[in-house]
């Protein structure tokens, strides 16, 4: 999907770049920050915690999907991550499925670089033929 205007600042850009300072990143040095809304309007926050075990550490959006369910919610309606690199960066696969288990196949997921490049995205767009719960039904 294009990019789009960074002068068009999106609402969860703030509270996104705001968390990804306080990143803990000291063995990669690449520092994810995550805002998520959630149905409530409530918005939620994430960023990296890495480990020096890895894969120990946690992602950012998994961060703001673990506020969101501690507050008493499971349902998000947007999400947005950024991080300091040339282009808007994707979740990891791992993410992808934790928004989806969160997040309806339609729900926008936008992409950024702290220079402020914007790319939106579906969840469905980032995790098409995604595993859920109907796969665990029997016949």
């Amino acid at each position: 999907m294009p990019a789009s205007d960074p002068a068009n600042s999106h609402p969860l850009r703030a509270p996104a770049a705001a968390v990804r300072e306080n990143a803990h990143a000291p063995y990669s040095n690449f520092k994810v920050g995550a805002a998520i809304r959630a149905k409530s309007g409530s918005v939620y926050v994430g960023c990296n915690v890495e480990n020096v075990a890895y894969p120990e550490g946690t992602c950012a959006e998994a961060g703001a999907i673990a506020a969101m369910v501690a507050a008493g919610e499971t349902e998000l309606l947007e999400a947005y991550v950024i991080a300091d690199c040339p282009s808007p960066v994707p979740p990891c696969g791992g993410c992808r499925q934790k928004l989806k288990e969160f997040g309806a196949t339609g729900v926008e997921v936008t992409l950024a670089t702290t220079d402020g490049v914007e790319m939106k995205t579906t969840i469905g767009d980032l995790l098409p033929g995604a595993f859920d719960a109907g796969h665990m039904e029997r016949s």
